[in-house]
């Protein structure tokens, strides 16, 4: 019996504290809010912002075909068809059945399909735009009570601190999977990248998130203050929570995933081209060859 008892302890101390939902569900609710385009729409930049972090931590400058092997490790990790299998088993694994089925409720309301559409509209602007937005060079016209509002949402929607957590995490799968590529130690990689997010963290966090705001109110601009209220009461209950929290979830998952795979795909890159350079060293130099002697000049006649 004292057995018995303990299993069942046992049982619900290590159970889930919900059930995951199936994964029809979860791309559901990823279709839902229309993830695969916001992503999408992101993808094009990522071998410039890969190639521009190596050459930031770059201790000597990059070669010409190392530069290429970062682009073009870039193009092959950071895709939609990499990305989407990851976010929806993360998303599934996050959700239980009652949330899920209120986020689609919601997410299929007018303030829903509104709210997906301004979120389109969003990824879909160029960078020089998005720039202005979130310096405050470009805004909407607004209020104090809806600024208010905007804070609000900006940290129901844990909107600074998901998105710091995607960019670090991005950036220590990059280096994970470089250093699996090129045979290195993962674990220590992914220690001292661990260590150098957690120390930037609060910085980056405190550093984007008025930016994030602006953002946030330029996306939301054609939404009326009752929207906006409404919008807050869903992501502050039960099922928003857990809504959001899935959905930041899922997107490390798929970033990360972006992530590890350009790193592979570099660090594959990265050790052909030194073991051709080692190659080429190690070639010896060929014979310093004679100089042909010239034909005698025809003897005039």
């Amino acid at each position: 019996m004292v057995r018995f008892v303990l299993l069942l302890l046992m049982a619900a101390a290590i159970s889930p504290a919900h059930a995951a939902v199936d994964m029809d569900i979860a791309a559901q609710i990823y279709e839902a809010a229309a993830v695969r385009e916001q992503v999408r729409a992101s993808l094009g930049a990522m071998p410039k912002r890969i190639r521009e972090m190596f050459v930031a931590e770059a201790r000597t400058p990059l070669t010409d075909a190392q530069l290429k092997a970062i682009n073009d490790a870039a193009e092959r990790g950071f895709r939609i068809g990499v990305f989407e299998p990851a976010t929806i088993a993360a998303m599934a694994a996050s959700l239980d059945a009652a949330s899920a089925r209120k986020t689609l409720s919601f997410l299929g309301s007018d303030l829903g399909l509104r709210m997906v559409a301004s979120d389109k509209a969003l990824a879909a602007l160029d960078e020089p735009t998005i720039d202005k937005v979130m310096t405050g060079e470009i805004k909407p016209p607004t209020t104090p009570k809806r600024e208010q509002l905007f804070e609000k949402l900006e940290v129901a929607a844990r909107s600074t601190e998901s998105t710091v957590q995607i960019f670090t995490s991005m950036g220590r799968a990059v280096a994970i999977g470089t250093a699996i590529g090129t045979g290195a130690d993962p674990s220590a990689v992914e220690e001292r990248s661990r260590k150098a997010g957690e120390a930037s963290r609060k910085d980056l966090e405190n550093g984007m998130r008025d930016p994030l705001r602006r953002y946030m109110a330029y996306g939301y601009r054609d939404l009326s203050d009752a929207d906006l209220k409404r919008l807050l009461s869903f992501l502050e209950s039960k099922p928003g929570a857990r809504y959001v929290t899935a959905y930041t979830t899922a997107m490390g998952a798929g970033f990360d995933a972006m992530g590890r795979r350009c790193g592979e795909q570099l660090g594959g890159s990265l050790r052909e081209l030194a073991q051709a350079q080692a190659q080429n060293a190690a070639r010896p130099m060929p014979e310093p060859q004679a100089s042909p002697v010239p034909d005698p000049a025809p003897t005039p006649r």
